[in-house]
């Protein structure tokens, strides 16, 4: 059973990819100023625990964002995210088709709140995250490179960290606050001849 419902999910994705027009962005420009940056949580209990060290550094990314994390149908975050800071949205079996893609009606109430970033922090094959990642074209789209690229994401970091999952949370993150506040250059002493 558990074979089917993978293969009506990756036919939905392949026909939802083939509609799938990405919308133009400027980077650095367009990562400026996000109001609403949706975090799509992997659904493995090991990559949740590494990322909940990772707040920190995600809200200090986004500080002037509102941050959403997105968890994986099934898994339990509300025992190790805290609530403070974080609207924390997790889809229950009523919000999930029966091949366990999200719903039209769940992702019409994810589309309201018109997200300007999607962080895709699943290292392995998830399909509820690629659907809600390609029902969002006209936004940012970040993931890991060399993992799903085109149409899903729009900007692919590559990390030189092949196994070790937390360097590349850790990686990403770090990536996309330099593109978002890039280092000044240092100021020049004009009186000093």
């Amino acid at each position: 059973m558990s074979r089917l419902k993978d293969i009506i999910a990756r036919n939905k994705l392949f026909f939802l990819k083939k509609k799938c027009t990405p919308g133009e962005i400027s980077i650095p420009r367009d990562l400026v100023q996000p109001s609403n940056v949706l975090v799509c949580l992997p659904a493995r209990q090991r990559e949740l625990t590494i990322i909940r060290q990772l707040l920190p550094n995600l809200s200090g990314a986004f500080a002037d964002s509102e941050i959403y994390l997105l968890a994986s149908p099934g898994s339990s975050v509300y025992d190790i995210f805290p609530r403070k800071g974080y609207r924390i949205m997790t889809p229950t079996s009523q919000h999930l088709t029966w091949s366990g893609l999200p719903k039209k009606s769940y992702m019409a109430s994810l589309k309201e709140r018109k997200f300007d970033i999607l962080f895709d922090l699943n290292l392995y094959t998830n399909y509820f995250a690629q659907y809600v990642l390609l029902s969002f074209p006209e936004a940012i789209r970040i993931g890991k490179g060399n993992h799903l690229g085109s149409p899903y994401y729009n900007l692919e970091v590559k990390t030189r960290f092949l196994r070790d999952e937390k360097n590349i949370y850790k990686s990403i993150i770090a990536t996309v606050d330099r593109l978002r506040h890039p280092p000044q250059p240092a100021a020049m002493d004009e009186t000093a001849e």
